[in-house]
């Protein structure tokens, strides 16, 4: 049996930015086109990136990489990350926290957001609002990989175009306001394009890290902006769907997928008052069940089990569902059944299961319908 191959790891956003800000600065030193870099990760790791493209004018050289995410569905794998450098003897640096600064000997680093970049227009994120999206650790990143540059060419050779200088550096992604789209930056206060991420430098395929960043993120912004309930959704329907019956603010809508235990502690943590919990049928029922991650790879929900907690909660009729195929079918034969007590009552069995597990927080669990995609039960 041929053994399966494992998934390959890829880089983020903010590791590709440093590597394109490295080759810039090496093409303005050189006017050199380059066909790879190699720059050091937060863990002290070197690793080679391919250059994409590259060019200089004068005192100006730009170069970009193709993010490669791996095996990671990433909104943004593939997207061209481009770094542009500028060179000016004496420049002016002004302060502002868009401008991450650093000298060594006669060179000042200006890191700047450009074109498919968000601007953070939230409190409650790592960056300050009207600066760039570019997180703490990529901005150090891109920081380290220009000066590591700048270093390779302190003594004076022939190559050397340029004087010690301040070097303004401009991050930009030409596809980054059409793929932004397709994330939640828009909710978390991120407008005009993406964000320039990343802790570590890797991307690991399907990890649970950046989803739970997200949903930590999201919380932080609805804490700085004075909320004191969270919705947690399963899914983009759901979402909606409790969008519509509740009218909370935006900030307040957090997507949790699968992971209902990390998000509740989240929560808890956040000192929400209260926690709104929506999902469709086969989600709520495993969350009644007291299952701590609902995708379907941690468990698939069997039907036996479903009518076991249906006749703990007082169902006596087996027959009208104990051959349903699936969790839905077991639905929708209750509702045709006129079984709606028992739909509501797995609302509050989610509700127990979920104050099991945390304190002090008011918990209502709302279960969203499969074909009109509204709230149709909730645990009162």
């Amino acid at each position: 049996m041929r053994k399966r191959k494992g998934l390959k790891s890829g880089f983020t956003t903010g590791a590709c930015a440093a590597a394109a800000a490295k080759a810039a600065t090496l093409r303005l030193f050189t006017g050199k086109e380059l066909k790879q870099v190699e720059i050091r990760l937060p863990d002290m790791k070197r690793v080679v990136f391919c250059i994409h493209d590259s060019d200089n004018d004068g005192d100006n050289a730009w170069a970009s990489v193709i993010k490669d995410a791996g095996d990671d569905p990433d909104v943004t794998n593939k997207a061209e990350i481009r770094a542009e450098i500028r060179a000016e003897a004496g420049m002016q640096v002004s302060g502002g926290m868009n401008q991450d600064t650093e000298e060594a000997d006669n060179y000042n680093i200006i890191i700047r957001g450009g074109r498919g970049v968000g601007v953070v227009t939230k409190p409650g994120l790592p960056v300050a609002i009207g600066e760039p999206a570019i997180n703490p650790v990529p901005m150090t990143m891109i920081r380290e990989s220009v000066l590591e540059a700048v270093s390779d060419f302190r003594n004076p050779i022939p190559e050397i175009r340029f004087p010690k200088s301040d070097l303004e550096v401009t991050i930009s992604v030409p596809e980054g306001e059409r793929l932004a789209k397709k994330t939640l930056n828009s909710r978390l206060g991120i407008i005009g394009g993406i964000s320039i991420l990343g802790t570590t430098g890797i991307v690991r395929p399907v990890s649970s890290e950046a989803w739970q960043a997200t949903i930590t993120m999201s919380m932080d912004v609805a804490v700085a902006v004075g909320l004191k309930e969270v919705v947690l959704s399963t899914g983009r329907r759901s979402e909606k769907a409790a969008m519509d019956y509740l009218g909370l603010p935006e900030e307040a809508y957090v997507m949790m997928g699968d992971y209902l235990r990390f998000s509740i502690e989240e929560a808890e943590r956040h000192d929400f008052e209260k926690i709104h919990i929506a999902a469709q049928w086969a989600k709520m029922v495993k969350i009644a069940m007291g299952i701590p991650q609902t995708h379907v790879r941690h468990g698939v929900l069997e039907v036996k089990n479903l009518v076991k907690l249906l006749m703990e909660m007082g169902f006596e009729d087996a027959s009208m569902i104990d051959d349903a195929n699936t969790a839905r079918e077991v639905f929708l034969r209750l509702r045709a059944g006129g079984r709606d007590d028992l739909i509501e009552g797995i609302c509050g069995r989610a509700r127990i299961a979920i104050l099991q597990r945390i304190s002090g927080v008011s918990v209502t669990c709302y279960l969203v319908g499969y074909r009109r995609r509204e709230v149709i039960a909730s645990s009162g």
